[in-house]
Parts: structure tokens; C-alpha cells; sequence
């Protein structure tokens, strides 16, 4: 069994996270990618978005989605 020891200051700070090592790598691969990023923000701004109440919809066919966007 492999022992490490975590320094207090890392723990109590909550500046210490484990994760996988695929998970890590993902994380980098994914990081280098701007879309990734890009994604991000415009999630959060749809978000923003729904919690403003600035959404239409449902609809229950594709003619009353094309009615809705002709104005």
C-alpha cells in the first residue's frame, strides 16, 4: 500500500484536488481546445438567458417553430 503524506496547508485551504490520472489528462486535452472554452461561456449565457425568462417555446411541431420565428 502506497502512503503519502498531504501537507496541512494544502488540506485546510481546499487548494489540494485528487482526480484520476485520464480524467487530469482529459482535463488538459480539453483545456488546449477553444472551443471548449467558447462552449463555456455561451452556456452561461443561455443560462442567463432562461433565468431572465428570454425563452419560447415548446413546440409541438416544426410548422409552429417556423410560425413563432416569422415574428
Amino acid at each position: 500500500m502506497t502512503v503519502i503524506t498531504i501537507p496541512k496547508k494544502l488540506a485546510q485551504k481546499g487548494d489540494l484536488v485528487l482526480i484520476p490520472r485520464g480524467e487530469y489528462e482529459e482535463f488538459l486535452r480539453l483545456k488546449k481546445q477553444k472551443s471548449f472554452f467558447k462552449l463555456d461561456k455561451d452556456l452561461q449565457e443561455s443560462l442567463r438567458q432562461v433565468a431572465r425568462g428570454e425563452t419560447f417555446g415548446a413546440f409541438s411541431s416544426v410548422k409552429e417553430l417556423k410560425k413563432s420565428l416569422e415574428g
